[in-house]
């Protein structure tokens, strides 16, 4: 464990007083699933808008499963990882 006066504890603690403690596994618009959500939602409601047989129920149905499961992956990735101060010879990912 890193003591308080080591420059990699400084510099979390630096970091945690300046935007608080981060305790993510990454930031949201950094992760893969995000942009494939992202780009899935469009799809969707692009071809909502120029099919016929995709109705906007339907879409709109499609778009909010997505972000639900969205939701749930992140919960299930944050769910695991627990804040641990810097340790030496080791980043944390």
């Amino acid at each position: 464990m890193a003591r308080s006066g080591e420059p990699g504890a400084r510099m979390e603690e630096t970091g945690e007083r300046m935007v608080g403690a981060q305790d993510e596994t990454k930031w949201a618009p950094l992760t893969t699933e995000f942009w494939a959500m992202f780009l899935l939602i469009i799809v969707i409601l692009i071809a909502a808008a120029i099919s016929d047989s995709l109705e906007d129920r339907r879409a709109w149905t499609l778009v909010t499963v997505i972000g639900a499961a969205y939701i749930l992956s992140r919960g299930f990735a944050k769910g695991g990882t627990d804040h641990t101060p810097l340790r030496r010879g080791r980043r944390r990912t």
